[in-house]
């Protein structure tokens, strides 16, 4: 049952802060489209916002605990849309991501990502040890490999990765021990030279040599890491001012409204912009982390920190990467990024961390 009475302890500054950044992430869509083709794009993030907003009421008014409950059925519905995708999705870009609806297309690895973070929330919760055993990490780390694989099958191994993050966060949080951390650490360098050969594909492997040297292929696989240099370093300390800047206007930047959004917005707003954003990201994930000590049982910090660990790593990620200081990867800024189901299960992952920090009060 919802009590009245909890909503004075919802944390409206997070809600604040979660506002401006989807604010700026559609004036920088807007921005970046306006006249062309994708002119609407800004439009239909405003509809994705809007469903979002919906899904987080729906997240923070539902207990935690109940959703943890169910939390192998929610688990097995996100395998079954993954599969889904494989069989009857919708191709785009050489990979087959979404399922078409009539209104938009569904990305099921976006809510997987929430789905796996509660179903391992349960799990880390119900082991009960002080720190977690090797078998533990085992069962754990079965449980993040089937979604893994069905979502580097598309193929979309940015998203799988953060699966990966949702893992280790919670498992560190349960007290793994550092050594068998190291260990982990150890045995993935050893086994690179064979993830290179056999994992990788051929289109991978060119973006990670592109990033140590660009030029080697400046039209091609390096073309957007040298644009999005630029687009940062152009804007300077006061940027170019909104709708000024070169690269997103003149579209020199390819999909600048996805994975370079924050290029753009570096080159419109410079130093100082980019000073306000990060302080924003920054404020709500400090105030999440917050969420995760200050939360009533192990189940509600596991479940902060499940979500937390994902959507920490894609903004660390997209924000160097578009400064250009690590490989081209297909990551998403969540919350700025154009992109319907990542702001919809962005703004749900939120929903939880509300939940519960609002639940602490409760018995």
């Amino acid at each position: 049952m919802f009590e009245r009475r909890l909503f004075h302890y919802v944390d409206w500054l997070t809600i604040v802060a979660l506002g401006v950044l989807c604010a700026i992430g559609v004036a920088m869509i807007y921005s970046t489209t306006h006249g062309g083709a994708n002119s609407g794009l800004y439009i239909r993030q405003l509809y994705a916002i809007a469903i979002g907003v919906v899904a987080l009421f729906v997240c923070l008014v539902v207990d935690y605990r109940v959703l943890a409950d169910h939390a192998v059925l929610i688990y097995v519905l996100a395998l079954a849309l993954l599969a889904g995708v494989l069989l009857f999705g919708a191709t785009g870009g050489g990979a087959r991501r979404w399922i078409p609806l009539p209104f938009f297309a569904l990305q099921p690895s976006e809510f997987a990502k929430l789905a796996v973070a509660l179903l391992l929330a349960r799990y880390f919760d119900a082991v009960r040890r002080p720190s977690p055993s090797v078998g533990d990490l085992a069962i754990g780390g079965a449980i993040a490999a089937v979604p893994f694989l069905l979502i580097a099958k598309e193929p979309d191994l940015g998203t799988a990765v953060t699966l990966v993050t949702i893992l280790l966060g919670i498992a560190f949080v349960a007290g793994l021990r550092v050594k068998l951390l190291v260990v982990l650490a150890v045995a993935l360098v050893l086994a690179s030279p064979l993830i290179w050969r056999y994992a990788l594909r051929d289109y991978q492997k060119s973006r990670i040599s592109t990033f140590v040297n660009p030029e080697l292929d400046a039209r091609g696989a390096g073309y957007q890491q040298i644009q999005a240099r630029i687009s940062v370093g152009s804007g300077g300390v006061w940027g170019k001012g909104f709708l000024k800047g070169t690269q997103g206007q003149l579209r020199f930047l390819p999909v600048a409204w996805n994975d370079f959004v924050f290029s753009v917005f570096a080159e419109e707003q410079g130093l100082l912009g980019v000073i306000v954003a990060l302080g924003l990201y920054l404020f709500v994930i400090v105030r999440s982390l917050e969420t995760a000590r200050l939360a009533k049982d192990r189940l509600g910090a596991y479940l902060v920190i499940g979500f937390l660990s994902a959507f920490m790593f894609q903004v660390v990620y997209n924000v160097m990467m578009s400064a250009g200081l690590v490989p081209v990867r297909g990551f998403t800024l969540p919350l700025m990024s154009s992109g319907g189901s990542s702001m919809i299960a962005t703004l749900a992952g939120f929903g939880l961390v509300l939940n519960v920090r609002m639940r602490r009060f409760t018995n």
